[in-house]
């Protein structure tokens, strides 16, 4: 028994019985659309809207925020990144408020995720004129101090206020649940994938 089993074992690895699975089969070649990548340059603005309230005052660094686009963007003909496509990110950057400065935070932005489930990688913040930092302004004087101001031309002194070098605790920054904002991509996105109707 043992000498028929291995004689059929080395017919077999000598390939002397035909091979079964050895049929030819069509060569099947699926037909891809024409398509290569667009990119979406370093510096482009995309609008987006809050889809909560983020606040210094209830979140942490690393906090996880999601927008919305609010506007399809179209590079030549196409649209690359569609209305109502989900961009998320995180809190990268948190101040507390202290006394004469407001709290203040800086918003990075990681991915894209258009209606279709298609995720596509993106390095972005949410742009302010403030090196994206959002919020971190002066907080409000203790009082207000009046001046005078000759006029020597006409000879009267006029009266007007100015805040005192003292400053009050400052305030927690918030991004309202549903305001527009701006996002500005610092890297290039390459899409490959746009939404077919």
């Amino acid at each position: 028994m043992k000498k028929i089993v291995l004689a059929l074992a080395v017919i077999l690895s000598f390939g002397l019985i035909p091979d079964v699975q050895a049929e030819e089969f069509e060569n099947v070649q699926l037909e891809l659309r024409d398509y290569s990548e667009i990119e979406v340059p370093s510096g482009t603005f995309i609008p987006v809207m809050a889809m909560a309230e983020i606040s210094t005052a209830v979140c942490n660094e690393g906090y996880k925020v999601r927008f919305i686009t609010t506007n399809d963007l179209y590079i030549k003909e196409s649209n690359v990144i569609p209305k109502d496509t989900y961009i998320y990110g995180y809190i990268e950057e948190l101040h507390e408020p202290v006394v004469g400065t407001n709290a203040s935070m800086r918003i990075k932005l990681t991915r894209m995720v258009y209606a279709d489930g298609c995720e596509i990688p993106m390095q972005g913040y949410i742009y302010t004129s403030n090196g994206n930092l959002i919020g971190g302004g002066i907080s409000e004087p203790v009082k207000w101090v009046r001046m005078p101001h000759y006029q020597a031309r006409f000879h009267y002194v006029n009266l007007s206020l100015r805040p005192s070098q003292e400053r009050k605790m400052g305030v927690h920054t918030t991004i309202q649940s549903g305001s527009q904002q701006i996002v500005v991509l610092t890297a290039p996105i390459y899409v490959s994938h746009t939404l077919i109707n």
